[in-house]
C-alpha cells in the first residue's frame, strides 16, 4: 500500500471532504429517485424498500472506503445507475425473490471477471485519445445542464456560475466549496429546502429469500451485467485513468462484486466503481495535490454510510434540494475535467480524429440492444481508430495516460 504524506493539515482535507460530499449530494439527488420507482413497480412495502436503501448506501460506503484507503486513490463507489432504469421496467414482470437471486447471480460473474484479471487487459488496449474523448463525452451533458438549468431557475444558476467565475479568479481551490456554500444559503433563505417534516430513523435490513429461475437469468441477470460492466465499470475506470490514478481494475471489480454479492439478499441491485460523480473527486478541483485527494472517496464512503443508517431519511433530505441546483453544482464541478480530457483527446495528431468520433458518439447516448452510450461511444471509437491506423497501439494498463497534475 502507497505512503500517504506525513501530515494531513485541515487546508487538505476541506477540499477533499467536500468533493465526496458533493459527489454523494449529486448521486442522490440525480439518480436515486429510480431505486423509489422501481421499488413502486415492483410493489415493495416500505421495509423492504429501505432496506433497499440500506443494502445499497451501506455496501458502497464500505467498499469505496475500503478501497480508497487501501490503495490511497480516490476510488468512489455507487450503485448502478443504468441498472436502476433497467429495473424500473424488469421488475414488473419478475417476481422480486427471483430478481433478487439474479443480482446474485450478476454480483457473482462480476467476481468471477474481477479475478480472472480480463477485465484489466480489455482497459490496456484503449487508446489513450479514445479515453478522454469518452470521457469527455459523457460528461458533456452534465456541462451543458449546468448552464441549461438558466431557462428553468435563471436566478439560483446564474448566481452559481457568477460565483464560480469568480471564486476561480480569487481562488481557483474554493470554487466548488464556494457555491455549493453560497448555493444553499441562497435556497435557505428563498424558503426553498424544506426540512421541517423530517424525523432521524434508523433503517432495518429486511432479508429476502433469493429464487432462481431461467427466465430470471436471462432477463434479468444477464442484461444487468452487461448493463453495469458497459455502463459504470468502463467509463468509471478510465476516470481513474484519466487523471492518472494506477490502481488496478481486478480487485476494484472484485471487491465491488463481492460487495454486491453479499448485499444482494437485502434489496442491493448492483454497485460499482462510479463514473461521473467519480470525476468530482478525482480531478485538481478535489485538491491540488493527487496524493491527497483519496480522501475524497473515504469521506465519501462515511456519507454514504451515514444515509444507510438513516435509510430513506437522509436520501431525502438529498433529494429535497431542487433539481437546477444539483444539476449545476455536477456541472461546473466538472468543468475542469471535462475541459482536460477534451485537451486530452486532441492531443495526439494519430488519433485525434478517432478521438473526436468517440467524444461525439458518446456525447450523443446511443442506445440500443439495451445497452447504453458509453459502450457505443467507445466501440465507435475504437473502430473508428482500428480503420484510420490499421491496428490498435499495444501498450500495458501500467502504461495508461497520467493528465497534467495526476498521480504519480
Amino acid at each position: 500500500m502507497p505512503s500517504s504524506s506525513a501530515s494531513l493539515r485541515l487546508n487538505d482535507l476541506t477540499h477533499p471532504i467536500v468533493a465526496g460530499l458533493i459527489s454523494v449530494i449529486v448521486n442522490y439527488g440525480g439518480t436515486f429517485i429510480l431505486v423509489f420507482q422501481a421499488a413502486q413497480v415492483a410493489g415493495l412495502d416500505p421495509d423492504v424498500t429501505v432496506s433497499w436503501v440500506w443494502s445499497v448506501s451501506i455496501g458502497v460506503g464500505v467498499t469505496g472506503l475500503f478501497l480508497s484507503w487501501r490503495y490511497r486513490e480516490p476510488i468512489i463507489t455507487a450503485w448502478s445507475t443504468p441498472a436502476a432504469a433497467f429495473l424500473v421496467t424488469a421488475l414488473a414482470t419478475t417476481p422480486y425473490a427471483e430478481a433478487v437471486g439474479a443480482y446474485m447471480i450478476s454480483a457473482a460473474a462480476f467476481v468471477a471477471l474481477g479475478l480472472s484479471g480480463y477485465f484489466e487487459k480489455v482497459i490496456g488496449l484503449i487508446p489513450p485519445g479514445i479515453a478522454s474523448g469518452l470521457l469527455a463525452g459523457i460528461l458533456l451533458q452534465f456541462g451543458i445542464g449546468a448552464f441549461g438549468g438558466a431557462s428553468v431557475d435563471p436566478l439560483l444558476v446564474g448566481l452559481l456560475i457568477v460565483a464560480y467565475v469568480a471564486l476561480k479568479r480569487v481562488s481557483a481551490r474554493y470554487a466548488v466549496v464556494g457555491i455549493l456554500l453560497l448555493g444553499l444559503a441562497f435556497l435557505l433563505m428563498q424558503g426553498r429546502v424544506d426540512l421541517s417534516g423530517l424525523t432521524l430513523e434508523f433503517a432495518a435490513p429486511v432479508f429476502t429469500m433469493p429464487e432462481f429461475s431461467v427466465n430470471a437469468l436471462l432477463s434479468v441477470a444477464l442484461p444487468l451485467f452487461l448493463i453495469t460492466l458497459t455502463g459504470q465499470y468502463m467509463p468509471g475506470m478510465l476516470v481513474l485513468r484519466n487523471d492518472g490514478f494506477k490502481t488496478s481494475a481486478n480487485p476494484i471489480v472484485t471487491v465491488t462484486g463481492l460487495g454486491s454479492l453479499l448485499m444482494a439478499p437485502f434489496g442491493s441491485h448492483a454497485f460499482n466503481i462510479a463514473a461521473i460523480t467519480a470525476a468530482i473527486a478525482t480531478g485538481r478541483e478535489a485538491h491540488e495535490d493527487p496524493s491527497k485527494r483519496w480522501i475524497a472517496g473515504i469521506a465519501a464512503g462515511f456519507f454514504y454510510g451515514l444515509v444507510g443508517v438513516f435509510g430513506v431519511t437522509l436520501a431525502a433530505v438529498f433529494m429535497a434540494f431542487p433539481a437546477t441546483f444539483i444539476t449545476a453544482l455536477a456541472g461546473l464541478a466538472l468543468l475542469g475535467t471535462i475541459g482536460g480530457s477534451l485537451a486530452a483527446a486532441m492531443a495526439d495528431p494519430t488519433s485525434r480524429e478517432a478521438a473526436l468520433i468517440t467524444f461525439l458518439a458518446s456525447a450523443a447516448n446511443i442506445k440500443l440492444l439495451g445497452i447504453g452510450g458509453a459502450f457505443w461511444g467507445l466501440l465507435i471509437g475504437l473502430v473508428a481508430y482500428l480503420v484510420l491506423n490499421g491496428r490498435l497501439p499495444r501498450r500495458e494498463p501500467a502504461d495508461l495516460p497520467v493528465s497534467e497534475g495526476a498521480a504519480k
